[in-house]
C-alpha cells in the first residue's frame, strides 16, 4: 500500500503587526504575547502527533511558532528546524507595514469593485495578487506568478524528500502563503477564507495528489492543566 505521507501547515502565531493591522509580508516582526501563548495551546493539542520533520519559512515569526510548538511536542525535542525562504509570506513591496484597510482600497481602486468586501469575495487569488502588484507604486509585491514558482519549488523539495514514507511533517508557514497554496493544489477548497493564528490544515498526500483533512483547525487548542 502507498504510504504517501501527511502535512500539518500551521499559521504562525499573532504578531505585532497582526495585532496593529499593518501589511506584514517579509517584515520580520516578532510574536505578541498573546500570540506565543495561543502557539504553546495549539502545540499542546498537537503533543501526540510524532512528527517526523520540521520545516519553517526563514522568518523568525515562523522559526518561533515551530520552537514553541516542539517544546509542547511529547516527541519533538530532537527535531531541527528547517527554514527555507520559499515558504515566506507573500511579498508586499512598497505596502509593507502600511494599514491592511488602506491598501485594500488601494489594490480595490485597480480593481473595480463596488467594495473591497466584494473584491474578496468575487476576485480570484491570482487577480488580487496580480492587481496588488500593480497598485504597489514601486510594482515590488508579487505577483500571482512569482508566488506560485516560489512556493512550488518548495513543495517539490518537501514531496521528494517524503513522498512515500508515511511522514508526518510539519510546515510552519504564513497565512496567505498557506492559503493560496491549498487553494491552487486541493481542488474542493475554493476561495478559503483567512486563515486564524497558530491554526492547523492538515494536507495528505498520496497517488500524486492532495487531499484535504481539515483546514483552519483550533478546536485542538489545550489550555495548561492546573494542579
Amino acid at each position: 500500500m502507498n504510504k504517501g505521507c501527511t502535512f500539518y501547515f500551521v499559521r504562525h502565531g499573532q504578531t505585532y503587526f497582526n495585532l496593529y493591522r499593518r501589511m506584514q509580508g517579509w517584515s520580520n516582526i516578532q510574536l505578541t504575547e498573546e500570540g506565543s501563548e495561543d502557539v504553546r495551546r495549539s502545540g499542546r493539542g498537537l503533543a501526540e502527533v510524532q512528527f517526523d520533520a520540521v520545516y519553517t519559512s526563514d522568518l523568525n515569526r515562523t522559526i518561533e511558532t515551530a520552537g514553541l510548538i516542539l517544546e509542547e511536542n511529547k516527541c519533538g525535542e530532537a527535531l531541527e528546524i528547517q527554514a527555507m525562504p520559499e515558504f515566506r509570506e507573500v511579498f508586499f513591496g512598497s505596502f509593507e507595514g502600511l494599514d491592511v484597510d488602506e491598501v485594500w482600497e488601494s489594490i480595490n481602486e485597480v480593481m473595480g469593485y463596488p467594495s473591497v468586501a466584494e473584491l474578496w469575495a468575487e476576485a480570484t487569488v491570482p487577480e488580487q495578487m496580480n492587481a496588488t502588484k500593480e497598485a504597489d507604486p514601486y510594482h515590488h509585491a508579487e505577483n500571482y506568478l512569482e508566488f506560485w514558482s516560489r512556493i512550488e519549488k518548495g513543495l517539490l523539495t518537501l514531496i521528494d524528500k517524503h513522498r512515500d514514507t508515511g511522514d508526518k511533517v510539519l510546515v510552519v508557514a504564513h497565512g496567505n502563503t498557506i492559503r493560496y497554496m491549498l487553494n491552487g493544489l486541493v481542488p474542493e477548497l475554493d476561495n478559503p477564507q483567512p486563515l486564524l493564528n497558530a491554526s492547523v490544515s492538515k494536507v495528505s498526500y498520496y497517488e500524486g495528489r492532495y487531499h484535504l483533512e481539515c483546514y483552519n483547525e483550533i478546536e485542538h487548542f489545550k489550555d495548561l492543566e492546573k494542579d
